[in-house]
């Protein structure tokens, strides 16, 4: 008899990930889908960061490296954290990890215990909750709105601590929805949290060069909550490293040894060639990608202009990240070309298979009202699924 863990019987399929796989398989039998489901820049990695890996190689980085990152890459950490974030950590607090999920992954399972509550202001990145749950954590969503640009009120953060609340998880720029928490937002909602100090709070800043505002504020810079927050970051998105999986936390020393500990005995050291190239990103000056993120920001106003187009798409302007999270809950209900539409899942599979457009439903970021759409895509792609978004809804 196969018999797999109540572990992972418990675990969910990441959404994204399955949509990608859907479109695919559809690709596969020679459909022609427009992926827009994948948080992946559509830039090639930075050559300056490509010359530092190869010099790597030819340097004969081969060997394990230290299970928390190589010290001159922790330094080059700690020079970022300081110069963009204004947070002073030493070496012993910061950890590098195979990809910022894995950071997440870490912390999660060293600070969580079964039954504890770990809040997630909805929308949230699919993996928080699923990481909860293997921690035997229980996720508490806080809802959000489009009329609220999907932000929580420190009210209601209030409303939902309990006595079994341990963690909270935030992240500005946000996935999916680009919501940028502001200085005085995130200092309310600390206000708060100051009056339970057994609550720890991760701060998910990986998308904090891609935004087309002020600057990113960091929560641990907040002086009360330095010492319970721990700061997430990584070079997946910013330097359009995804497939390098680097990832890195700032955190409490207790908190970065016990995160080594438990990489210690999973993965280890993070793949040495990527270490040294990220090195060289981080050392670059922030404007060397500026030319990524000003091409997401002529994109996004590109797509929300053509969206606006559609009927019964409620949109707002997102200021950070590289997606929009339109409300198309006015689609509820109702039968287009022969297919009822119960859901922003029904939504998003009509739109895969009508369309020829891959989405991703808001079920699995907590707000099943909205359907994430990608705008990490040429503008020629991006065009092209508008149009066929608004054909495929014409009755």
């Amino acid at each position: 008899m196969k018999q797999l863990s109540d572990r992972i019987n418990s675990l969910p399929i990441s959404a994204t990930l399955a949509m990608a796989s859907k479109a695919r398989e559809l690709k596969d039998n020679g459909i022609d889908i427009i992926g827009l489901s994948l948080g992946e820049p559509d830039f090639n990695t930075p050559e300056f960061i490509k010359k530092a890996a190869i010099q790597a190689v030819n340097d004969n980085y081969n060997s394990y490296s230290p299970v928390d990152g190589y010290a001159d890459l922790k330094k080059s950490i700690r020079k970022k954290f300081k110069r963009d974030n204004d947070l002073n950590y030493e070496l012993n607090q910061i950890v590098v990890s195979t990809g910022a999920k894995q950071s997440i992954a870490n912390v999660c399972m060293v600070l969580l215990n079964p039954g504890d509550e770990v809040l997630l202001p909805a929308p949230y990145w699919v993996s928080y909750s699923a990481i909860a749950t293997l921690s035997e954590a229980k996720s508490i969503v806080i809802p959000s709105s489009i009329d609220t640009d999907f932000k929580i009120t420190a009210k209601q953060l209030e409303e939902a601590i309990t006595p079994k609340t341990k963690m909270v998880i935030f992240n500005s720029p946000n996935n999916p929805s680009g919501t940028v928490y502001s200085e005085t937002e995130y200092k309310l909602l600390a206000k708060v949290l100051e009056k339970y100090p057994n609550i720890y709070i991760i701060s998910d800043e990986i998308y904090e060069h891609i935004n087309y505002g002020d600057s990113i504020f960091s929560f641990a810079s907040i002086s009360e909550m330095y010492n319970r927050t721990i700061t997430v970051n990584g070079v997946a998105k910013a330097f359009a490293m995804t497939g390098w999986r680097i990832g890195y936390i700032g955190a409490p020393d207790w908190i970065a040894k016990a995160c080594n500990k438990m990489q210690g005995q999973i993965t280890s050291g993070a793949n040495c060639i990527a270490q040294r190239a990220t090195i060289a990103a981080l050392d670059a000056s922030v404007s060397e990608i500026k030319y990524m993120v000003d091409e997401f920001k002529n994109r996004r106003e590109l797509i929300i202009n053509l969206l606006k187009d559609i009927h019964g798409f409620k949109l707002n302007k997102p200021n950070g990240a590289f997606y929009i999270f339109p409300d198309i809950s006015s689609f509820f209900g109702k039968t287009i070309r022969d297919v009822e539409i119960k859901n922003s899942s029904d939504f998003s599979l009509f739109l895969l298979e009508k369309a020829n457009v891959a989405t991703v439903s808001g079920e699995a970021f907590g707000n099943p009202d909205c359907i994430r759409i990608s705008y990490a895509a040429s503008k020629e792609q991006i065009r092209k699924a508008c149009s066929q978004i608004k054909e495929s809804l014409m009755n």
